[in-house]
C-alpha cells in the first residue's frame, strides 16, 4: 500500500499539467482496477478541498469540487480512514453550504451518534441535525 498525497490529486482533478495529470490519471486507475491499492487522509482530503476553493489558484465553486471530488472518493482501491464520513462530509459541504472542515465535523458527529457539537463558529446552525452548543 502506498500513500497519496494531495498534489496527486490537484494534477488529476485540474490537468493543468498535462503529462502529470496523464500520470495521476494512470494511477488512480490501477487502484480503481484493484491493481494496485492507496491509501490517503481526511487532512489531505481537507487540503485538496482548500487548494480547489482558493480564489489565488483554482477558485472552484462547492458544486465543482464535489462533482470532482466525489467520484474520487469512489475510487475502490483508495483507502481512506472513515471513508463513508468524507463522503457524507463532501454532501454536507455542498448541500448547507458549509466549509469542509465544519462538514467533517458534522460527518463524524453523526457517524457517533452525537447529536451536539460545541463551537463558537454560528455557520454549524445551519445543519439542522445536530445542535450547536458553547462552552
Amino acid at each position: 500500500m502506498q500513500f497519496v498525497d494531495t498534489n496527486i490529486f490537484i494534477r488529476f482533478l485540474t490537468k493543468d499539467d498535462p503529462k502529470k495529470a496523464e500520470a495521476c490519471f494512470d494511477l488512480l486507475q490501477r487502484a480503481e482496477k484493484g491493481e494496485i491499492n492507496l491509501q490517503t487522509t481526511e487532512s489531505i482530503t481537507a487540503e485538496t478541498v482548500y487548494v480547489l476553493e482558493s480564489k489565488r489558484l483554482y477558485d472552484l465553486s462547492k458544486k465543482e469540487i464535489y462533482q470532482k471530488l466525489f467520484p474520487l472518493l469512489k475510487i475502490k482501491g483508495l483507502k481512506i480512514t472513515y471513508k463513508k464520513s468524507l463522503i457524507l462530509a463532501l454532501d454536507i459541504y455542498l448541500k448547507w453550504n458549509l466549509d469542509f472542515e465544519d462538514a467533517i465535523l458534522i460527518a463524524h458527529s453523526l457517524r457517533v451518534g452525537s447529536k451536539e457539537i460545541y463551537s463558537y463558529d454560528r455557520s454549524i446552525d445551519k445543519f439542522s441535525g445536530v445542535k450547536r452548543l458553547e462552552p
